[in-house]
């Protein structure tokens, strides 16, 4: 909404640009950056979404594979054989960590006010 009432817009509007290619060509350029940080923390939620309610027993059905599931199984085990909650625990983090670190990375890159002359 911000960038709707930008003195940019103002001036396409001014010189006749529909409202398409506004949104194409001046608002669209300027969204991304935040766009891509928000899809890729939300694949982190998401993750992190699943895993908890296949732990709680309320996401995907037993014969399928998930790290929440997988976790929940081991739960029982943990004094014998505590790897079996470990390692689905530490993929879920890692994978969630790593989708974090790409989303800031994408981000630097993409942002004018951070690249080098």
């Amino acid at each position: 909404m911000r960038l709707r009432a930008a003195d940019f817009v103002d001036q396409a509007r001014i010189i006749g640009s529909s409202s398409l290619r506004i949104m194409l060509r001046h608002i669209f350029p300027n969204i991304v950056n935040p766009l891509i940080i928000m899809m890729t923390l939300s694949v982190g939620l998401v993750i992190l979404t699943e895993a908890a309610l296949s732990y709680l027993g309320a996401g995907i059905p037993p014969p399928d594979p998930s790290w929440g599931s997988m976790v929940s199984d081991g739960r029982g085990l943990i004094d014998t054989a505590w790897w079996i909650s470990l390692f689905p625990g530490l993929a879920i983090g890692l994978v969630v960590l790593s989708g974090n670190f790409l989303g800031d990375w994408i981000r630097d890159k993409l942002d004018p006010r951070l690249r080098q002359l």
